[in-house]
């Protein structure tokens, strides 16, 4: 997505630059504007129409993000999105974004659908339908609007208020290309099969109270100045710049600069075709070859040429900006930054694309968006990258969907010259030849062009342009052709014609074509049956004509020919014309060219397919893709089967399924549908959660707590664990590992572990014993006291160390244990203070404290003052727990 130096700015999401043409895969063509229809209804979050009062000339840029099928304004300054705006039904669509500081419009390639946004008050205006996929194009400057129909050679010039016609439109040949603004609003447009290329200036508007009726009052766009640029049928690909066009020639590899009144063609060596970016502002114009990662600068002071790092052939059209050129690698996310000399200064990586950057300079400022994921950047004209999030804020709330698979890496091709082209034939007309031919196979490296040669000439013709008329021969005269293909390696072998003689007896062409789009993704076209004026017809030959470019794409002896499935481009438009040749191999004139058709079938498979076990939830599991390929028509709907369930989901690529048993194994199929049917189908397995299972490996105790180890299967959920011992309060938190405390010691627990999850819960048992805590009975006299009485109290067989039934000392005397005699601790409990000093290690304190102990085959009591707990020392119970 670029700009031109007055912020006009047109982006088309889609493919890198490549051929425009193709059979067995490839012509691109492009729809008519027809019928206005009512305004569609959008949705706008974030700030107030009232807050948004003003255009966008505050260094912003509308942004597509085609997963959540929204439009972003990005403040350039800030990096910061300040408005954002749903648009419905477009999800997972291309859409070509064209802004000035007072419109925005949005052509959605899937649909055709083209709406109209008014900056000032965020309302949409005006919605037209154009023929869906590439080869339409809107492109804007100031009030001034033009939607150009590539395939049918139409330009019509729109009111942007209404995006109703304004006068008459400009007329060209089929298949032309371009479409851009300079920066004085003039709209060029590029005529391959002339070799020209045209410049076209708006027809005023009405005032804005007044939006410009159907038919402008009157006045029309005007076709101002045409310029030759190359020979006829040579391929071409424009670029506007502030004042004039650069035109690539990518048949003769030749850049030519039309600036005023002057024109300087440079030659070019490149390897490959050349793209250029729609518009550029300086001196210095960029040519890319994505297939040589090469960028070929050309300037007033020479032509300068610098590789791009990397491998494959996904660059997009370097841009120039404030001195550097920027190059986007849409396999890697990364856009790579040259200054003038060539030299790499930065690589700005986007980090989830999803394969396509679009590049826009706009408000002095270089916009980067992806449009398949959440980001883009932002870089001011001192290169300072800001990062910008499209969904921030919760603007819109909720998760995006995800980030389709990165390509695989591409296979590097076996580059030789290209094979002879196939089925080159001749008709002859009056004084004239035609000579059409199908594609020669490119063995790796991509065609420049192909050059006929017969009837004392050479002729070079563009890659897309696989059919030439010769004018100027001689009636009666035999006449045979050659074609051969060339590219970065050479020229490939020639095919002959067959021999033709050119007559005045030619037939006339059939009056009217027509094609029909069907969902088996072929082809018809139909015409009436031509005048042979007295001799037979023989057959008739039909061309397709696309964006830039035309191609034979078969004979029929009948009336209608039907092109096979796979032989076109699907989501691109076709447009057709036909002549006839008779019986002595003579041919018409081409007849009218057809409507415009975009093929279309079945949609592929879904990418990316993922079925996973939602941990929280019993019986759940989620499934999420990514886009399928369309095939042509948007997708409407995807179908999703789970064992022997169906379900449908029309917005987004997500969703979750419930009611399955658990544990259960589920198999899910997903389908695209579109106009033509249900695809291919996509298929992953998950399983529901399952009852956990618990497996006890060990244990282990100490005097108070008992810890257990274990292992647990979740069952693919969110397990949670606790171990309870009955009495004692459970423990809970780590699924290897718990300690069950406050227990007391010499005694035997059960331990129970307990592990759950969404689908229920599973326990284990083990059984352990605390460890026993033993003590010291110790007396000592107080011999420091000057009572003698004291200094031999313990030696008195009645005082000290006694074991008593109960926790005073009027319970019963069971028994007196020895000095330093070893006894079981079991618990404490409180009881009576001692009536008289205490004797232990000199230390005389009254006590309340009583320890239980094992005693003649029961249990009795000691006082803690007589009784030391081994490891803990004196005055101490230790991890004792109460009695």
């Amino acid at each position: 997505m670029v700009t031109t130096g007055n912020g006009t700015t047109s982006s088309d999401t889609t493919s890198t630059p490549k051929r425009r043409l193709r059979t067995r895969g490839g012509l691109v063509t492009a729809g008519t504007v027809v019928a206005l229809v009512a305004a569609m209804g959008l949705t706008v979050l974030g700030l107030g129409a009232a807050d948004n009062a003003v255009a966008s000339y505050d260094a912003s840029s509308w942004l597509w993000s085609a997963a959540r099928s929204e439009m972003a304004r990005v403040n350039g300054v800030t990096g910061r999105v300040d408005t954002r705006m749903e648009v419905p039904q477009a999800r997972s669509h291309p859409m070509q974004v064209t802004q000035t500081d007072r419109f925005l419009i949005l052509r959605d390639l899937s649909t055709g659908r083209v709406s109209s946004l008014d900056l000032a008050t965020l309302q949409i205006t005006a919605t037209t339908m154009t023929t869906a996929g590439l080869g339409v194009s809107v492109a804007m400057h100031e009030d001034a609007a033009f939607v150009v129909d590539a395939v049918q050679g139409i330009v019509r010039q729109l009111d942007p208020r209404t995006l109703v016609p304004v006068g008459e439109p400009v007329r060209y040949p089929p298949g032309i290309t371009g479409g851009f603004f300079d920066g004085a609003g003039r709209l060029w447009i590029a005529v391959p099969s002339e070799g020209t290329v045209s410049a076209i200036t708006a027809a005023p508007l009405s005032s804005s109270a007044a939006p410009s009726p159907a038919g402008g009052g009157g006045l029309s766009p005007k076709l101002i100045r045409t310029v030759a640029v190359a020979p006829p049928s040579n391929d071409l690909a424009i670029s506007a710049l502030d004042n004039g066009v650069a035109v690539l020639n990518r048949t003769s590899n030749a850049l030519v600069i039309v600036r005023g009144e002057q024109q300087r063609e440079v030659p070019l060596s490149l390897r490959a075709p050349g793209a250029l970016p729609p518009h550029t502002s300086g001196a210095q114009v960029p040519v890319t070859v994505p297939d040589a990662r090469e960028i070929v600068v050309v300037g007033d002071s020479g032509v300068q040429k610098f590789g791009v790092p990397g491998a494959g052939n996904r660059l997009r059209a370097a841009v120039a900006w404030a001195g550097r050129f920027y190059v986007a690698d849409d396999a890697t996310g990364k856009v790579y930054a040259f200054d003038a000399t060539g030299k790499l200064i930065d690589t700005v990586e986007v980090k989830g694309a999803g394969g396509l950057l679009e590049l826009e300079v706009r408000e002095n400022h270089l916009f980067i968006n992806a449009p398949n994921s959440s980001t883009a950047r932002v870089v001011d004209a001192k290169h300072t990258v800001r990062v910008v999030d499209k969904y921030a804020n919760d603007i819109l709330g909720g998760d995006p969907p995800p980030a389709p698979p990165p390509p695989p890496p591409p296979k590097k091709p076996v580059v030789g010259k290209p094979s002879a082209p196939r089925s080159v034939s001749a008709s002859a007309g009056n004084a004239q030849v035609r000579v059409s031919w199908d594609a020669a196979a490119s063995n790796g490296a991509p065609i420049i062009k192909y050059v006929v040669e017969g009837a004392g000439k050479t002729r070079e013709v563009g890659a897309n342009q696989r059919s030439l008329e010769i004018t100027g021969l001689t009636n009666g005269k035999p006449y045979r052709f050659s074609v051969h293909a060339v590219n970065a390696k050479g020229a490939g072998p020639a095919r002959m014609s067959n021999p033709v003689v050119p007559t005045a007896e030619v037939p006339d062409p059939p009056a009217s074509v027509t094609a029909q789009a069907r969902p088996d993704g072929t082809v018809v076209v139909k015409w009436p049956a031509a005048n042979g004026q007295g001799r037979k017809i023989r057959k008739y030959a039909v061309t397709a004509t696309s964006a830039g470019a035309s191609a034979p794409v078969g004979e029929s002896p009948k009336t209608q020919l039907v092109i096979p499935t796979g032989e076109l481009e699907y989501g691109t438009q076709y447009a057709f014309s036909v002549i006839a040749v008779n019986e002595k191999g003579a041919g018409s004139k081409a007849s009218p060219i057809s409507n415009s058709v975009v093929p279309f079938t079945l949609p592929d498979a879904p990418q990316g397919l993922e079925a996973t076990t939602v941990a929280g939830e019993r019986g759940t599991i989620l499934v999420s893709w990514a886009p399928a390929q369309d095939n042509g028509r948007p997708i409407t709907k995807y179908v999703v089967e789970a064992n022997g369930r169906r379900s449908e989901v029309s917005d987004g690529t997500r969703t979750k399924l419930t009611g399955f048993g658990d544990g259960e194994s589920v198999t899910v199929k997903v389908q695209a549908v579109n106009e033509a049917g249900a695809g291919q189908a996509a298929t992953d397995t998950a399983q529901t959660v399952a009852r956990p299972q618990v497996t006890i490996t060990g244990s282990s105790s100490d005097e108070t707590s008992v810890t257990v180890n274990f292992t647990v299967n979740d069952g693919g959920g969110q397990a949670q664990c606790r171990a309870t011992v009955p009495g004692a309060t459970a423990a809970s938190g780590s699924c290897s590992r718990l300690t069950v405390g406050g227990l007391k010691p010499s005694s035997s627990y059960t331990v129970t572990v307990t592990a759950s999850n969404a689908a229920g819960e599973a326990t284990a048992k083990t059984t352990r014993s605390t460890v026993a805590v033993y003590g010291r009975a110790v007396c000592n006299n107080n011999t420091s006291s000057s009572d003698p009485a004291q200094h031999t109290w313990c030696d008195n067989p009645n005082n000290g160390r006694e074991i008593r039934s109960g926790t005073s000392e009027q319970a019963g005397r069971l028994g007196r244990a020895g000095q330093n005699d070893r006894l079981e601790a079991i618990c404490k409990v409180t009881g009576s203070n001692i009536s008289h000093y205490v004797y232990n290690k000199g230390k005389a304190d009254p006590t309340n404290i009583w320890i239980r102990v094992p005693w003649g085959g029961g249990t009795g009591y000691i006082s803690f003052a007589w009784f030391n707990l081994e490891g803990y020392g004196i005055n101490s119970t230790g991890p004792l727990p109460t009695c």
